[in-house]
């Protein structure tokens, strides 16, 4: 099995990290603040859509790539792969607006959710599917 969805997802996010670092720096340049974020809303809001995105994306893709190691469905995981993209994006998107528009915070954290769930609950299926498959065959299941 070749794996080939995950990467390229996973490089596509990898884009819009450095993208969304390369922001926090610009920010912390135009406004002299070399720790924290003195209180400064641009620098507060830039650094936590930085933080949510490096919070979020990292499980996302390993739930993504573990889904993908078993097996599952090249039609999920591609679609899995765009909402994990698109989530991502309009929420940071939505939080670096200011004002914020709710709808691409929510739809962004609504999306990325929808992956986590389904990744996870793929994945146990999956899982379990394959345990029992291996103890049909009386071998030891672990």
């Amino acid at each position: 099995m070749t794996i080939v969805i995950t990467p390229v997802v996973a490089s596509l996010l990898a884009l819009l990290y450095v993208f969304l670092s390369i922001r926090v720096i610009g920010a912390r340049r135009t406004e002299r603040i070399s720790l924290g974020d003195r209180g400064n809303d641009l620098m507060l809001r830039r650094m936590r859509v930085h933080s949510n995105f490096a919070e979020y994306t990292p499980f996302a893709l390993l739930l993504l790539l573990m889904l993908e190691l078993l097996g599952g469905a090249h039609w999920l995981l591609y679609g899995l792969g765009l909402f994990l993209l698109v989530g991502r994006s309009v929420h940071a998107y939505g939080v670096s607006s200011d004002p914020e528009p709710m709808a691409f915070r929510v739809t962004g954290m609504l999306l990325t959710f929808t992956v986590i769930g389904v990744t996870a609950l793929a994945n146990l299926v999956l899982s379990i599917d394959k345990l029992m498959a291996v103890g049909r065959l009386g071998q030891p299941a672990l």
